[in-house]
C-alpha cells in the first residue's frame, strides 16, 4: 500500500507539472514549442476544441496504434498520461494565472521555466513507475519493430510530427529546436533522484534490535 500511494503521488504530481509546464511554453509559443505541442496549438487552430483535448485525442491515437504494434508498453499510466496532461493544461491555461507574453526578453525566461519544469515532470513521472506516457510507448513500440535505436525512432517521429505541424500551421521557431538538448539532460538526472527519492520512501526500516527489551528464554522454550 506504501509503494502504490508514493509511486502514484509521484506519477500524479509529474503530470501536474507536465500541464504546468506546457501551459508557460504555450504562453510564449511564438518562440516555438515542443514538436508534439507544434501538432496540438496546430490542430487547434484549425479545427477548434482546446489545445488540452488534442492533446489527449492525439495521445490516446498513439495509445491505440502502439496496441497494435506492441501492446507490452500500454499500461494503466500510459492511458491516465494521455487523459490528464492536456486537461491540466487547459487548467492552467483556464485560471488565467500565467504571464502572458510581452515580446520582450522576459519571454525567454518563462520559456526557459517551462522547459526546465518539463525536465523535472518527465522525471518525476517516470520514477513513479506507473507506466510510460503514450508517445514514448508509441516510440518504444516502434524501434522495437523496426530495430532502430530509441534515439534513432524519436527523432524519426519528432521530424514527422513537427512537419505536419509545421504544414497545418504550428508555431515553430528556433525553440522547438532546443526542447530536446535542454530537456533530456535535466530528465536524466532528476529521473535518478526521483528514483533514489522514490526507494527510499517505500523502504520500511528495519526493528531496531539493539533498543529491544531483553527475552529470557524459559524452561522448555526455544527462543
Amino acid at each position: 500500500m506504501r509503494e502504490k500511494v508514493v509511486s502514484y503521488s509521484f506519477f500524479f504530481l509529474g503530470l501536474l507539472l507536465f500541464g504546468f509546464a506546457n501551459a508557460i511554453a504555450v504562453k510564449v509559443k511564438y518562440l516555438g514549442l515542443h514538436p508534439w505541442e507544434v501538432l496540438n496549438v496546430a490542430l487547434f487552430q484549425k479545427m477548434g476544441f482546446t489545445i488540452g483535448t488534442w492533446s489527449a485525442l492525439v495521445g490516446l491515437f498513439f495509445v491505440a496504434i502502439s496496441w497494435f504494434i506492441n501492446k507490452k508498453y500500454i499500461n494503466v499510466g500510459t492511458f491516465l498520461n494521455a487523459l490528464l496532461i492536456g486537461p491540466f493544461m487547459d487548467l492552467f491555461l483556464w485560471l488565467d494565472i500565467l504571464p502572458t507574453a510581452t515580446n520582450t526578453p522576459l519571454d525567454y525566461l518563462n520559456l526557459a521555466v517551462s522547459i526546465i519544469i518539463a525536465g523535472i515532470a518527465g522525471g518525476l513521472y517516470i520514477a513513479g513507475g506507473v507506466g510510460a506516457g503514450p508517445r514514448d510507448g508509441f516510440m518504444l513500440a516502434l524501434s522495437e519493430r523496426t530495430k532502430l535505436s530509441v534515439s534513432r525512432t524519436r527523432i524519426l517521429v519528432e521530424c514527422v510530427v513537427l512537419g505536419i505541424g509545421y504544414l497545418l500551421g504550428g508555431p515553430i521557431f528556433i525553440a522547438t529546436f532546443f526542447y530536446t538538448f535542454i530537456m533530456s539532460p535535466i530528465f536524466q538526472v532528476t529521473l535518478r533522484f526521483f528514483q533514489k527519492l522514490r526507494n527510499s520512501l517505500i523502504e520500511v526500516p528495519a526493528p531496531d534490535v539493539a533498543h529491544q527489551p531483553n527475552q529470557r528464554a524459559h524452561p522448555g522454550v526455544k527462543v
